[in-house]
């Protein structure tokens, strides 16, 4: 059965990246949830995608460059109507949030402009700290990143992301250490590419699907999860009308 996770939590509907998206996600009845990480000045995980809070809040300046005390001093509601005074979440907000539910958790580490060395290390304390490992999937586009976690998680809890083309994708993910990848909707136009995965027990994960011919098509194709902003539309489109929990 090909899972659902939200996408930056529920995001077409509530701010990307906050509790309140991840909120909507957990009542659409996604089967998981996929976020971004960056640390901030003083040594913490939050949860956000761009390097700096410029496009999602209505503060400025480099997440690194600031303490979290700072970084809560601005709104991220993004212009959702209805919204007000977001606050950045950290990692550990969004582990207490899901708390009790079975849903994964896809921790994307954003360590390719900003590298944050260590921040691993940080996903995996926070993790193991919440009680909540075993529900934790690690993606990114450093791949050097992922191997430094090779042994210390299941493969199936390593993820490789990218966009375009990348030869022979399951060899290149047991080279890693990782049990999935996670192309874009464009990389599954490599024939063959869902079934080679398989037979080499990896699993695909693919992003960002928002309409329903996509996810039909996606399905079809044998996809493991589809990334989506519309949890509750592709979903139904993927499960039919029963899917919905609200």
């Amino acid at each position: 059965m090909t899972a659902i996770w939200a996408h930056r939590g529920a995001c077409a509907y509530a701010p990307e990246n906050t509790l309140p998206a991840f909120e909507l996600a957990i009542g659409m009845g996604a089967d998981g949830v996929e976020l971004d990480v960056q640390r901030t000045a003083d040594g913490q995980v939050v949860v956000i995608h761009d390097e700096t809070v410029n496009r999602t809040s209505n503060g400025f300046g480099k997440v690194v460059d600031q303490t979290l005390a700072q970084l809560r001093e601005a709104d991220f509601s993004n212009g959702f109507a209805g919204r007000r005074n977001v606050k950045l979440p950290t990692l550990r907000d969004v582990y207490d949030l899901l708390r009790g539910t079975n849903m994964t958790i896809n921790v994307e580490l954003k360590n390719t402009i900003e590298l944050y060395p260590g921040i691993e290390d940080d996903v995996l304390a926070v993790a193991h700290d919440a009680g909540m490992i075993d529900q934790t999937l690690i993606s990114s586009f450093n791949h050097f990143g992922l191997a430094n976690l090779r042994g210390r998680v299941a493969r199936e809890q390593l993820a490789i992301l990218y966009d375009g083309s990348l030869y022979n994708p399951w060899d290149y993910a047991a080279m890693v250490g990782a049990g999935a990848i996670h192309p874009s909707g464009y990389a599954l136009q490599q024939p063959g590419l869902v079934e080679r995965c398989h037979e080499n027990d990896v699993a695909v994960n693919v992003w960002t699907i928002n309409t329903v011919e996509q996810a039909h098509a996606v399905q079809d194709l044998g996809v493991d999860a589809i990334i989506t902003d519309f949890p509750d539309k592709i979903g139904e489109a993927v499960r039919g009308p029963a899917w919905l929990r609200y």
